[in-house]
């Protein structure tokens, strides 16, 4: 067996070398060939995909956040070669979402030990832009975006611009063109989902499954203490999601539109500003090494 470690060395500033030590010991010991390819952020994924057909791995290990996670999976689409999750990462979104052991060398030697690859999809934004996990518009996306531009980080500066953008809340109107049928709606968010939950646990939908060819609109309507209250709790137990703020559409395709330009974030990152937003899923474009634990191949 070949294993190609695909690193993102400062994802979520965590140090990826004691588990890299810990990965080579293990590959050692079994006889199990590897080479370490690590993200610098020049050329990676021309350098990538080059690496891919001269080293022919069995297996690819994406060790890192949801960043790499995503990186990873968009070198490999059309390749054939299959994809296992390592977190390591400030958020672990879609690890935590397709069941992936969250101890970085137990989830290794599953990707090891496992011969189960299932297809993850891959939802296409605009032609050219992608995610595999979340994306919004309305009040989170404006988060992020001020998020971005602090040089401070930590759950204290994402505290101070959350309740900013509470205290700024205005519903916008929009337009969502979906099987076969058209909505109209005033809202203070638009999620776009392919999973369940945000990195931190909060769950938006009870019917996400990233691997049924389906996405799932989350129209949100209300935010409030009560909904607030609603989504740490459902963060620890789902029996307590709202469903009350809001309502969801799923499908497999879907044009939305606004009156004004409005900000769009995609897996923690501002895309930029759309009047127009048009989404496909790309049903199974991730081959990714799984086992009997997920949930979603039951």
């Amino acid at each position: 067996m070949k294993l190609l470690f695909v690193v993102n060395p400062i994802s979520g500033g965590i140090d990826k070398e004691p588990f890299l030590s810990d990965a080579k010991a293990l590959c050692n010991k079994y006889n199990i060939a590897y080479h370490i390819f690590k993200t610098t952020g020049k050329n990676d994924e021309e350098n990538l995909k080059k690496l891919l057909l001269k080293y022919l791995p069995d297996k690819v290990v994406s060790v890192g956040g949801d960043g790499t996670t995503l990186f990873t999976s968009l070198a490999l689409m059309d390749t054939g070669f299959p994809m296992g999750i390592i977190p390591q990462g400030s958020a672990n979104g879609m690890a935590l979402e397709l069941f992936v052991n969250p101890k970085p060398i137990e989830a290794l030697k599953d990707i090891i030990m496992s011969d189960r690859i299932e297809g993850v999809d891959m939802l296409k934004v605009n032609d050219e832009h992608y995610t595999m996990h979340l994306g919004d518009v309305g009040v989170n996306a404006q988060l992020v975006e001020s998020y971005e531009k602090d040089a401070n980080r930590g759950m204290a500066t994402y505290a101070k611009y959350f309740f900013e953008e509470l205290s700024k809340l205005s519903h916008f109107p929009v337009k969502i063109s979906a099987n076969a049928k058209v909505y109209k709606d005033d809202i203070l968010m638009l999620a776009i989902c392919n999973a369940r939950k945000y990195g931190t646990g909060v769950p938006l939908n009870i019917d996400g499954n990233p691997m049924d060819g389906k996405f799932e609109l989350v129209l949100v309507h209300n935010i409030d203490i009560k909904s607030l209250l609603k989504s740490a709790l459902a963060s620890i137990d789902e029996k307590y999601i709202d469903t009350e703020s809001g309502e969801t559409i799923v499908t497999d395709y879907a044009e939305i539109e606004f009156e004004e330009p409005r900000l769009l974030q995609l897996d923690g990152e501002v895309i930029g500003k759309f009047k127009k937003i048009k989404i496909e899923i790309l049903k199974g474009a991730v081959k990714f090494i799984t086992h009997a634990d997920n949930k979603y191949i039951n």
